[in-house]
């Protein structure tokens, strides 16, 4: 199989766990994409965070894309285009921050490259440690939310967000309306019904004419399953849990120890040679 196009979650996938792309990942990515491979960068982060990585990668000189807030926005990081976007309405993220006091769970979004939250908590915190972001802390959360933002995190302890989400997405008030995952054991996001990373990328292949067995997609957590069984190549991280490891076509070596970089010099740049 030649394949067209490789999909990269970030976080304990591309980036090793000092967020950095180790040299050899760096190099081999480089080289798929002279080939004419699209690569694309598939994260729950926003797209400012995901921005730098994107230099480093030369995805503006190669005409690859960024698919940020997991799916929300699709980015032609070459004419910096968004090609496709979802948001939701502020009478949706009022509905969710109700739910989260019932929950008694924090709550935050982004407007602006800011993370709004009423509580300085240390789950947003880390947030804002992975993205750069910064955090402002309001005195009425909904005050803030001055634009349409395009997901929303519940943040807490894994066991009590594990226990929200069993709640939550047994209501067809949450379910009828958004899509519903966790992408680390502490963030609990909420984006528009239907908008995945996996919806977006069978969107955004079919826009650049790549059948799905042209693609590959390695990712680690529960956010990336969609776009991970979707694939024609899906690929699991030796540190993600079993249940992704159980769903995928093949386990690379951790995000520590080049697994990027071996499917794609086994997958990839081997048939091209």
């Amino acid at each position: 199989m030649t394949y067209k196009m490789i999909v990269l979650d970030l976080d304990d996938t591309l980036l090793r766990d000092d967020h950095t792309i180790s040299p050899k990942t760096k190099e081999v990515l480089i080289r798929a994409q002279e080939q004419g491979i699209k690569v694309v960068l598939a994260s729950g982060r926003p797209t400012l965070a995901m921005r730098p990585y994107a230099e480093e990668l030369k995805l503006d000189h190669y005409g690859s894309y960024i698919l940020s807030f997991n799916g929300a926005n699709v980015l032609n990081y070459r004419t910096d285009e968004l090609v496709l976007n979802s948001t939701l309405t502020r009478e949706q993220v009022n509905f969710l921050f109700e739910q989260s006091k019932i929950e008694n769970t924090y709550i935050h979004t982004y407007i602006d490259d800011v993370i709004i939250t009423e509580d300085i908590n240390p789950y947003t915190q880390i947030e804002s440690d992975i993205t750069g972001l910064p955090i402002e802390k309001v005195d009425t959360f909904m005050d803030h939310v001055t634009k349409e933002p395009v997901k929303v995190l519940m943040v807490d302890e894994p066991k009590k967000l594990e226990a929200i989400q069993s709640k939550l997405i047994k209501e067809p008030s949450i379910t009828d309306v958004f899509s519903v995952f966790r992408s680390k054991p502490y963030f609990l996001e909420f984006t528009e019904k239907g908008i995945t990373k996996g919806t977006r990328l069978n969107q955004l292949a079919q826009s650049l004419g790549i059948k799905q067995e042209e693609i590959i997609a390695m990712g680690d957590s529960y956010n990336d399953l969609e776009m991970i069984e979707y694939a024609g190549l899906g690929v699991a991280m030796e540190n993600a849990p079993d249940e992704i490891k159980n769903r995928s076509n093949l386990t690379t070596a951790s995000n520590n120890n080049e697994g990027v970089s071996q499917v794609i010099e086994d997958y990839v740049l081997t048939v091209h040679q």
